[in-house]
Parts: C-alpha cells; structure tokens; sequence
C-alpha cells in the first residue's frame, strides 16, 4: 500500500503521538535517560496500515501495543531526525498536534547536539516535554 504525504500527515494529526519521556538511570552520566519516540496506534484489524506507515518512512517497529491494539514506533534518535522531523517538517500538521511536533523536533535537534548528555540539556528538554504534556 503506497501513502500519499498529505493523507499521512492527516492520518497522524489523528492518530499519532510525539512524546519524550524522561526516567532516571543510575547507569547514564546525568542520571536521567531522554527517550523520544513518535507512536501511531491502531486496532490490530487495521495493522496494514501501520505497514505501510513503516515502509513509508523506511524506518520503525510495528508491535504489539495493548490488548488488540498494535503500533507503529519510532525511537532511534537518528530515525526520527534524519526520516520523521524532516516529514513533517515538509508537511506540516494541521491541528494542535502540530505545536506538540515543534516541541518534539526541538527536542531531537538538542539530542543530536548532544545536549541531553548534560544536567543543564535534561533540565531544558525536562521543561520543554512538561509544556508539551501539560497542554491538553
């Protein structure tokens, strides 16, 4: 199944997520882990498209989520900034979920500096992923 750009960019205004979770680990430098990764979520009956999604982006997993939902995730720093952030970048979202996207890439663009290797780097993607999750 071949996806046009315009119908992914409406499909994920619906169905995706961008998130950045922050978890301490003891092992890692700052004592914090910066994990992002962009989610589409569906009924297991509907797992074709979540395909096709992967192979539109030639990257990601598609995996068991819950229950009878799977999901298509991206989680590979290097992914998400050199197939996802470019994407949506070019094709823009057109809902809210288009100021989650904005937080999201700044959050990549600090990783690939390195600046999540650093407590001052956590604190600010800290800040940025609070604004985004306190936004209902």
């Amino acid at each position: 199944m071949k996806l046009d750009a315009q119908w992914v960019t409406g499909f994920v205004d619906g169905e995706g997520c961008f998130h950045v979770g922050i978890n301490t680990h003891a092992d890692m430098k700052t004592g914090f882990q910066v994990l992002p990764e962009f989610t589409v979520v569906q009924h297991k009956r509907d797992v074709t498209v979540l395909h096709a999604l992967k192979a539109h982006f030639g990257c990601g997993v598609v995996r068991t989520s819950h229950g009878d939902r799977m999901a298509y995730r991206v989680r590979s720093v290097e992914h998400l900034l050199n197939h996802i952030v470019p994407f949506f970048t070019e094709h823009p979202l057109k809902t809210r979920k288009r100021v989650d996207f904005e937080k999201f890439r700044r959050v990549i663009l600090m990783m690939s500096a390195g600046e999540h290797l650093t407590i001052d780097g956590v604190q600010r993607i800290r800040t940025i992923a609070r604004a985004k999750f306190l936004v209902g």
